[in-house]
């Protein structure tokens, strides 16, 4: 396999597990975000756990104990799966209290209208308070988005085949730590500023325009 080869199959990695760390991220935040909204104690406390054990310690912990400390209860998850999962959880916590900050920032009035319509509480959320809270979330989400992506290369140190674990076996072949870590630097610096960033800026917009804010 060439060096050049290499660095592609490790980038297609990458954005494999930037693509479902960040869907796992969005799912957790969302529901978690609503949960310690919640009217149940029960529930706001299953968020609260969540939120501050992931919140409260370190991802490459996190990882280390989902691919080796998980088997000795008897869940046992492939290393890619791992990777992802535990992204995807660790930064899912910190985005939970950005749904909940962007949720209560909603003005109280849209609340009131949404119940004086007769509407259930899933449709309020879904069709009046959600949309608005989008718009609020999506700035700092985008740098959640390129946070995540960075936290993607920690997977190589459960052998994930990233692209950090593909720029370590260059390096270690070849000595090169320059050139090796040099071509890594761009290529994540090239996802965030130019796939990541443009993308939540055309959500902003596109959300803006829905909510008649342009």
């Amino acid at each position: 396999m060439t060096y050049s080869s290499r660095f592609i199959d490790g980038t297609l990695i990458t954005l494999g597990q930037f693509g479902l760390a960040a869907l796992v991220a969005i799912v957790a935040a969302l529901i978690s975000g609503l949960m310690k909204m919640a009217h149940s104690k029960t529930m706001r406390a299953i968020a609260i756990i969540y939120i501050e054990i992931f919140r409260g310690t370190s991802l490459l912990v996190q990882l280390y104990w989902f691919y080796f400390v998980l088997p000795l209860f008897g869940f046992t998850l492939e290393k890619f799966t791992v990777g992802f999962l535990t992204v995807g959880l660790c930064y899912g916590a910190y985005g939970a209290e950005l749904v909940r900050g962007a949720i209560q920032s909603v003005p109280r009035g849209q609340w009131e209208a949404a119940l004086a319509l007769n509407m259930s509480p899933a449709k309020r959320m879904q069709r009046i308070i959600l949309p608005q809270a989008l718009v609020a979330i999506l700035p700092p989400w985008g740098n959640l988005m390129i946070e995540i992506l960075k936290g993607t290369a920690l997977v190589a140190l459960i052998s994930v085949a990233d692209l950090m674990f593909e720029t370590r076996q260059v390096n270690n072949n070849t000595y090169l730590s320059a050139q090796a870590f040099g071509t890594a630097l761009i290529i994540y610096y090239i996802f965030a500023r130019f796939m990541v960033t443009p993308i939540m800026r055309w959500l902003e917009r596109v959300m803006a325009r829905k909510i008649g804010r342009t």
